[in-house]
């Protein structure tokens, strides 16, 4: 189920207006999706919506409807990497960044992200100032 809802604390020492900023997050836990939308709210990002299921995520996906997503990359029915794809045939100009515990290192990763054309990676644990620097970083992308 999607959540979105607006805020506009000025938490942020944001070097970007984030307040007409749209972030999609899609990772099957939950508790990621829910602390990383309640961190970005706080800093000012006016929407931010959320989905714990992948494929539920591209039914409603939509081109333009969002300025960054963050995507997870290992979950059930459709991985991050399947995710990003069908996400690309919806909306090329689509800015993605993926998260995970993986090391970014990994064989995995290397094999399959050149491929996707995305160069942001988001490690889990991070630390708010540290995520919502990377965002920023690729929103100014």
């Amino acid at each position: 189920m999607p959540s979105s809802s607006s805020s506009s604390s000025p938490l942020s020492s944001s070097k970007i207006d984030v307040k007409n900023r749209r972030i999609l997050i899609v990772d099957d836990d939950s508790d990621i999706t829910n602390s990383f939308s309640l961190c970005l709210e706080d800093t000012g990002f006016s929407e931010v919506a959320t989905y714990n299921d992948s494929v539920e995520a591209i039914s409603k996906f939509k081109a333009d409807s969002y300025d960054l997503v963050l995507l997870d990359i290992k979950m059930p029915k459709l991985n991050g990497f399947e995710l990003c794809e069908k996400m690309k045939v919806v909306d090329s100009k689509v800015k993605v960044c993926f998260i995970s515990a993986f090391d970014i290192d990994s064989p995995e990763l290397r094999d399959v992200v050149p491929s996707l054309g995305v160069e942001c990676f988001i490690p889990k644990p991070i630390l708010v100032k540290d995520l919502i620097k990377r965002i920023e970083t690729e929103l100014l992308r």
